[in-house]
């Protein structure tokens, strides 16, 4: 399966990934086409967001990542280490440098144990940190995440709401000191209200211990907020990468246009989302010929059907894969 294009992709990042692929099998020998040749990097620092409508393979890729979902192909370099031709014990102690925080963080916590202990056992697991060092970094983390009352580490997460024990998986996620943070829809569980705290805490926690962040969400307006680069996705494939601005400035893919189109109360000049996109997103068993969107593009041609675009620069640090842009 051929890739989009990797020319947007910069040198010396902390992660790249390179033409990933994950397909599933299904019934009478098909096949679903989940990421079919996806690529991007993340500098050390840096938030990447990752957009699309539900069944773009946007958490598919970020479960690749980890290693929670198989990679039918591709490369997925973590520090300069392909983990994707890497297994066992080497691939485990790779692995350490990334942590995942996932969307719904009550089903995620163990609730037979105490937060603490929650908080602490991947510390326990690798034996680093030991003594009073790990239960003092311990408890700067859960200060960080705003759980610094000590009573809070002695009770179990059946006892407190959704924001809370969200803050309680950022925590066990940063006691690791990972050099990359994967947030699958982060805030997508919670009331509109706790989602701004959540978001304003990956903020300055990102400013304290220097995160790099992979943030997937189907909400643009969240990930507008707190990424440095956006990148969206659809069907599978990449559409546009762009720095934030440029892109909710001048979105530039048909399919981009329309998720910011439909975002209420937005200021761009565009038309109304029904006149950008149309119909139902196709099947991943069977994906559209040449470029995925032209199915629901009112853009497409002959060409959009025979050849599948790749990812061109149009200005500095935007990059969009179109054939009628």
């Amino acid at each position: 399966m051929a890739g989009s294009g990797n020319a947007h992709l910069r040198d010396e990042a902390v992660l790249r990934v390179v033409d990933l692929v994950v397909e599933f099998p299904a019934k009478k020998k098909q096949v679903v086409h989940a990421v079919s040749g996806v690529s991007f990097d993340l500098d050390r620092g840096e938030t990447l967001g990752i957009v699309g409508e539900s069944g773009c393979g946007k958490t598919t890729t970020g479960r690749a990542v980890m290693h929670l979902e198989h990679a039918s192909s591709g490369q997925i370099e973590l520090n300069g280490v392909d983990l994707a031709s890497t297994s066992g014990e080497q691939l485990r102690q790779a692995r350490r440098a990334m942590q995942m925080i996932f969307q719904d963080p009550v089903s995620s916590l163990n609730p037979s144990r105490r937060v603490k202990d929650i908080v602490r056992e991947g510390l326990e697991i690798w034996g680093t940190k030991t003594g009073a060092f790990r239960e003092g970094w311990v408890e700067d983390i859960m200060e960080s995440v705003g759980l610094g009352d000590p009573s809070v580490g002695e009770r179990r997460p059946h006892e407190f709401s959704g924001g809370q024990c969200q803050r309680i998986c950022i925590a066990r996620a940063l006691v690791m000191d990972p050099d990359v943070l994967i947030l699958d829809e982060p805030v997508s569980a919670l009331d509109v209200s706790v989602q701004a705290q959540i978001l304003n805490l990956l903020e300055s926690l990102k400013t304290k211990f220097g995160l790099t962040m992979l943030f997937i969400s189907h909400d643009l307006a969240v990930v507008k907020n707190i990424s440095d680069r956006v990148m969206v996705m659809y069907l599978g494939k990449v559409c546009e990468v762009a720095e934030t601005d440029l892109l909710y400035d001048n979105p530039t893919h048909p399919y981009t246009r329309a998720l910011l189109a439909s975002i209420p109360g937005h200021t761009l000049d565009l038309p109304p989302a029904s006149e950008l996109i149309s119909g139902e997103l196709p099947s991943p068993l069977d994906p559209p010929s040449g470029c995925r969107f032209r199915t629901r593009c009112p853009r497409a041609t002959e060409r959009c059907a025979a050849e599948e675009p790749v990812l061109e620069e149009i200005e500095p640090g935007h990059w969009i894969a179109c054939h009628h842009p």
